[in-house]
């Protein structure tokens, strides 16, 4: 299913009380800069930092950002549970797996379809009924189809429903899983208090501390230009950057996941993760910010996952809200940038794999070998795509490779493909320091 480009996209949560008070900063402002030209960060960043990495303003007085968007761990989790845990006494359970929050700043604002002159009052919904009509188009690497359907892309969160820093930021602040604010008033006060309630004055005045929202929305936009104006968020210094700059040589092993990676036919993994410089010479940002349905298992880890009527359909709900009526896009969540995958310790929507062996097997195998991937029912029956209901089957990609495939068919990747794309997949880490021409990862 290819997905394409951006849109305003209005909050549904606290968060858009809030927006009325900020003025829209584009996710994609600021450009990266080397290091030895990094102006300071501004004030409002610096402010931004504060926020960021305060506990006072959860619940549970415990809780910051950073607690699941650790800086030590490529701004995510430092741990490997599924999802992680929150709420006011930090025992309540997320819904999906936290996301990094590294390379953010070049995503575009949802959008179904390409993006229109004026983007203002767009109507989501019509964009999605006019959708229902258009045919899948196959995704194939290196090869991007002609013309595209009106489909859904971009966005933040796996289901897309913020567009920009300050509304990500605003989510779990108010969330019952997470920070679990009670509302705005309250969040005001905890910042009013705060050590750093200096910096609002000197950026809005003294009046800005006499107004919740105004507060609250000046905090969230602070936590947006801080990722925004820190480098460490999009160092661009894996070992692929390196090499794509003329500056270091894959290992012969790394070369072979390289190519597989990009070959449409085995692992056709580039199709959506786009792992080319752009036009203009940016670096990949390796996702085409599109949206699939995969179907990955069910994860019994998930507490929510014990009523069987439970779904979480990314685009369509139950989180998102603006297009629970449209069921062509259930199941479909977010394609994540593969940078510094090779770090993480939860992949997927739900963090149902650990590691990615795990991962791997998956695309190869769920079509040639169910069995391997789906449990089984009490008459051994394989429960294949058993966390979709089956009305949304159809939805599922299995027209694209590795999943053009069928039962009893070799899978597209072999263990030992499987280890050669995991090799390449290791050079998109950070932190790489040239020397050995071989040495992958960070060395």
């Amino acid at each position: 299913m290819s997905l394409r480009r951006r849109y305003l996209l209005p909050i549904i949560s606290a968060a858009l009380l809030l927006t009325v008070a900020i003025v829209r900063i584009a996710v994609h402002q600021i450009p990266p800069a080397a290091a030895s030209e990094r102006p300071q960060m501004s004030l409002m960043a610096q402010l931004g930092k504060q926020v960021f990495y305060d506990p006072r303003l959860s619940a549970s007085g415990t809780m910051s950002c950073a607690s699941c968007h650790s800086p030590a761990h490529n701004f995510g989790p430092a741990n490997a549970l599924s999802v992680q845990l929150g709420g006011p006494d930090h025992n309540r359970q997320g819904l999906r797996a936290v996301p990094s929050l590294e390379y953010l700043y070049r995503s575009p604002g949802f959008s179904i379809g390409p993006e229109p002159e004026g983007m203002d009052g767009v109507n989501i919904v019509k964009m999605a009924n006019q959708a229902k009509s258009h045919p899948h188009t196959d995704k194939i690497a290196e090869a991007p189809p002609a013309t595209l359907p009106p489909v859904p892309h971009g966005g933040l969160f796996w289901d897309g429903r913020a567009n920009t820093f300050q509304s990500q930021a605003s989510g779990p602040l108010f969330s019952p899983f997470e920070m679990a604010v009670k509302n705005v008033a309250v969040a005001a006060e905890k910042l009013r208090t705060a050590p750093y309630a200096h910096y609002f004055v000197e950026l809005a005045g003294p009046n800005i501390l006499k107004h919740d929202r105004e507060l609250v929305a000046k905090a969230m936009f602070a936590v947006g230009r801080y990722q925004q104006e820190e480098r460490a968020f999009h160092p661009y210094n894996s070992k692929y950057d390196y090499y794509l700059n003329g500056k270091a040589t894959l290992s012969p092993q790394e070369q072979a996941g390289l190519k597989l990676f990009e070959d449409k036919n085995k692992g056709n993994c580039a199709a959506c993760h786009l792992d080319k410089k752009t036009a203009s010479g940016k670096p990949p940002m390796f996702t085409d910010y599109e949206y699939e349905a995969l179907a990955v298992p069910r994860n019994p880890e998930i507490r929510a996952n014990a009523a069987p009527d439970y779904y979480d359909l990314g685009l369509c709900g139950p989180i998102r809200k603006d297009l629970k009526d449209q069921p062509q896009y259930c199941g479909m969540f977010l394609t994540p940038s593969l940078r510094n995958v090779a770090t993480r310790k939860a992949f997927f929507h739900n963090g149902v794999y650990h590691n990615l062996h795990q991962v791997l097997e998956f695309y190869a195998h769920r079509e040639t070998n169910p069995g391997d991937i789906y449990p089984k029912d009490t008459k051994g029956n394989i429960l294949k795509y058993n966390d979709i209901p089956h009305q949304y089957w159809k939805n599922v990609d299995t027209q694209d490779a590795p999943f053009d495939r069928h039962p009893g068919e070799a899978p597209a990747l072999t263990d030992k493909e499987i280890k050669d794309v995991i090799a390449f997949l290791k050079t998109l880490t950070d932190g790489y320091k040239p020397g050995n021409p071989y040495r992958a990862g960070h060395g």
